[in-house]
């Protein structure tokens, strides 16, 4: 499959949206876009917004559609995916973003050999800035995997990852924009402590996070070195870097991590 008309998504919620306005501000048409909702609301939000083709049946999705997109919670699963394979065909490929299940519990639902591809993305598609793995199924061909591995390049970054892999991505960049959102805010807190308007020290926040992102990206440098140069020997920065050691900041997101990944795992059943 070298290239796809049309994407039919099953579930319309946040995920689903960051990636359908992710595609949509890309190259990818929307009236190549069917999304399957049972929530009238988000139905008629999704079509206003973006000019994508809604409907409440689930099966109109997969009957139609070149590519289908499971975007549903993971809980879900059991409940959506019969109904999915039952007018699935081998001439289509599905793309999962389903937290925790495996490309083998998914091909476990299908007859014959049903083309796969799990992909963990995050919300940050919103604005083009997606962190986003992927990996392929039993069956998926080389070119399924080209296939979407490009259609997530639209909406950020994307990287080809094994399996036993998926898991840490959940827990990293899957989860991880809710980390730097608490960042963020417990920054602007701390200018707020130190007598800075709300919206000064929250603007300001915004963007040293996105700055010192945007240096560590750029320059190619490893976090620590950058670090180093901003640690002025017996200055203000040593100072507070040495209150964020003592207070456990560097294991807390490393426990983030972890506990998410432990959920993906749980989620999956393994």
């Amino acid at each position: 499959m070298a290239s796809v008309a049309s994407i039919g998504f099953i579930g319309g919620g946040n995920m689903a949206e960051a990636i359908i306005k992710g595609l949509v501000r890309g190259t990818f048409p929307a009236e190549g876009i069917l999304v399957a909702e049972l929530e009238e609301r988000r139905r008629t939000l999704l079509a206003e917004r973006y000019g994508v083709r809604t409907t409440a049946e689930l099966d109109e999705v997969v009957r139609t559609c070149e590519v289908v997109v499971l975007a549903v919670k993971p809980q879900a699963v059991a409940e959506v995916l019969p109904e999915v394979a039952a007018h699935f065909s081998g001439d289509q490929l599905l793309v999962s973003i389903l937290a925790g299940v495996s490309t083998a519990t998914l091909e476990s639902h299908f007859d014959g050999s049903p083309r796969v591809v799990r992909v963990m993305p995050n919300t940050p598609a919103l604005v083009g800035a997606a962190a986003t793995g992927l990996c392929p199924g039993r069956y998926c061909r080389h070119d399924d995997l080209l296939l979407v591995q490009r259609l997530f390049e639209a909406i950020g970054t994307a990287l080809v990852v094994s399996e036993k892999e998926m898991d840490a991505v959940t827990g990293l960049s899957g989860s991880g924009p809710a980390y730097v959102y608490t960042i963020i805010e417990a920054l602007a807190d701390g200018g707020v402590l130190e007598g800075l308007p709300r919206q000064t020290a929250l603007a300001l926040a915004v963007q040293t996070v996105l700055g010192a992102a945007k240096l560590v990206q750029e320059s190619g440098e490893h976090p620590a070195a950058l670090r180093d140069k901003v640690c002025s020997p017996g200055g203000t920065t040593i100072a507070g870097v040495k209150t964020l050691e003592e207070q456990g900041l560097r294991a807390a997101l490393m426990g983030a991590v972890s506990s998410a990944s432990r959920r993906s795992r749980e989620l999956g059943g393994k």
